[in-house]
């Protein structure tokens, strides 16, 4: 899965924020230079909608014109798949466990006690 590019990640925020309402590469566009984010042309927004169509982080309804495109999962999910992703290819699962929790807040770090108990 690996990571996002800048506008990939402008992309996925822009569909993680309307996980009920696919949009066009249009929509996005706008939306995208509306929130100051970025002023980028409907075709390099239909690029990267492709490769992250590839990447499989969005499906695309081909149903009407213009095709609007959703996440394929939530932002929670695709946080998580990259956590898997990254404790995969450690070589010392248990040192990167242990970086990682080191890191975390107290509130953070109670709420892993807290999912870890949960049956």
């Amino acid at each position: 899965m690996g990571h996002l590019g800048d506008l990939e990640r402008d992309i996925m925020n822009r569909l993680w924020s309307e996980p009920d309402h696919p949009l066009s590469a249009t929509e996005i566009r706008d939306a995208l230079a509306n929130g100051g984010v970025r002023d980028v042309a409907v075709t390099t927004v239909l690029t990267v909608l492709s490769r992250l169509e590839k990447k499989n982080l969005v499906r695309r309804e081909r149903s009407a014109r213009p095709h609007r495109y959703s996440a394929v999962q939530d932002r929670a999910a695709h946080t998580a798949d990259l956590m898997s992703e990254v404790l995969e290819a450690s070589d010392d699962r248990e040192a990167a466990l242990a970086r990682f929790v080191g890191h975390v807040s107290a509130e953070e770090a109670e709420l892993l006690r807290r999912l870890l108990h949960q049956p």
